[in-house]
């Protein structure tokens, strides 16, 4: 079948349209009888392959997720062309692995991840939030995105690693690079696909990548002969341990799982609550009843990470369509999450919805995120410091968005309080 241009994924104008059109056009692919197939672009100096299958509905991108030995993580799961080897030395982590490997990596990153862990981690968030703040009101409200959401995940990831507060906004900066390799705000480039523009961002994505891998292997260095209790002392220390270069590829992952989805959930959080103030009502009569189910929401409705790639390992048919050895299959997670025969009223954003089993932090099965409750922690303490401290913070405007098929990303977001 061939897509109408209104519902070509593959087409970078298509990811620069409103977000209700391009909702729409994902409520259209989930009314189709089988997922669409779409045509790839081939990219220079990169490849390219014949296309993937759109999985959009929730039945689909679930059973999937669940589906590892099927559904493959491997060659690569953050892109849609196979990823070269002089790109995947920096991109390539242990999403793009399939057990044992996979099973391996995340068992020794799962230490920073624990309750117990997390738990300790309560002041620290609560200080550094209060801190946020307080310079938000100093500086006077402005850019909430770069006032307030991006600044607590990255300084949450930075100080878990140990990285200097000098090296913060640099993380931030080449984060924005590696996420936004396709706006032109981050890489001063053109959004096409010609050679030379090609070759530019490419140039600039290496940059980035070559830069966070640095910072983690010079640190692992250190810690590796004066240990100091933080967590890349504990990575690279011990009878399992990670090597120099899966310890750059986790940073990089960790660096952009972690602050950019949860930077764009708080950014979010705000607008929708600023757009429904009969949610936010509700929430600030019982903040610590309604919190959690208000995170959760805000994920389903922002679904910051929009897919991710499988590639299958056989033949298989999954809820009644046949697939083949080595097709690729995009799981939408933004259109499971508006999923009309799973959700009541898709669009509507309701903090008290439940049962609410939204795929924002990925499919259920092995590579469910690892950070899904150190999100909901910062934002916790994020947005209880906010309502606190600045009870008539709203969201002004629309927000710019993030030129990508892969983050659902807000730029800036004007505010006043």
């Amino acid at each position: 079948m061939t897509l109408p241009v209104d519902l070509d994924l593959s087409q970078i104008p298509f990811w620069g349209r409103p977000q209700a059109e391009r909702m729409e056009a994902f409520r259209k692919l989930r009314e189709l009888e089988r997922p669409a197939f779409v045509p790839e672009q081939a990219v220079p100096f990169v490849g390219g392959g014949p296309g993937y299958y759109a999985l959009v509905r929730h039945a689909d991108v679930t059973e999937a997720s669940r589906n590892a030995a099927v559904f493959s993580s491997e060659p690569c799961s953050n892109s849609i062309p196979d990823m070269p080897r002089w790109l995947s030395v920096y991109f390539g982590s242990m999403i793009n692995m399939d057990d044992p490997r996979h099973a391996r990596l995340r068992r020794i990153v799962s230490r920073a991840f624990t309750p117990r862990v997390l738990s300790k981690m309560e002041e620290d968030l609560a200080r550094a939030a209060a801190e946020i703040v307080d310079r938000a009101v100093a500086e006077g409200p402005d850019d909430f995105v770069t006032q307030v959401a991006a600044r607590l995940p990255v300084r949450v990831i930075c100080d878990m690693m140990g990285i200097p507060e000098k090296f913060h906004d640099m993380v931030l900066r080449r984060t924005n690079v590696i996420l936004g390799n396709a706006d032109p705000e981050y890489t001063g480039l053109s959004p096409d696909l010609s050679r030379v523009n090609v070759a530019r961002g490419l140039v600039k994505l290496l940059h980035a990548g070559f830069s966070l891998n640095h910072l983690a292997a010079r640190l692992g260095d250190e810690r590796r002969r004066r240990p100091t209790g933080d967590l890349v002392s504990l990575l690279v220390n011990g009878d399992e341990r990670l090597s120099p270069q899966e310890l750059g590829s986790f940073f990089i992952l960790l660096v952009v799982a972690g602050s950019e989805t949860t930077r764009n959930a708080i950014a979010y959080g705000l607008k929708l609550l600023t757009d429904h103030p009969e949610q936010r009502e509700l929430l600030l009569a019982d903040f610590d009843g309604r919190i959690v189910g208000a995170c959760d929401e805000i994920v389903r409705c922002a679904t910051p990470v929009i897919q991710f790639r499988r590639t299958l390992t056989r033949d298989h048919e999954l809820n009644g369509v046949a697939y083949n050895k080595g097709d690729k299959v995009l799981l939408f997670y933004n259109s499971a999450n508006r999923d009309e025969s799973v959700f009541a009223d898709p669009d509507r954003f309701d903090i008290t919805r439940d049962p609410n089993p939204h795929v924002g932090f990925g499919g259920p099965g092995p590579h469910y995120c690892l950070g899904a409750h150190l999100a909901r922690r910062e934002m916790t303490v994020m947005f209880r410091e906010l309502f606190t401290r600045l009870p008539g913070i709203r969201a002004v405007g629309e927000p710019e968005f993030l030129l990508s098929n892969f983050i659902n990303g807000i730029k800036h977001l004007r505010y006043t309080f």
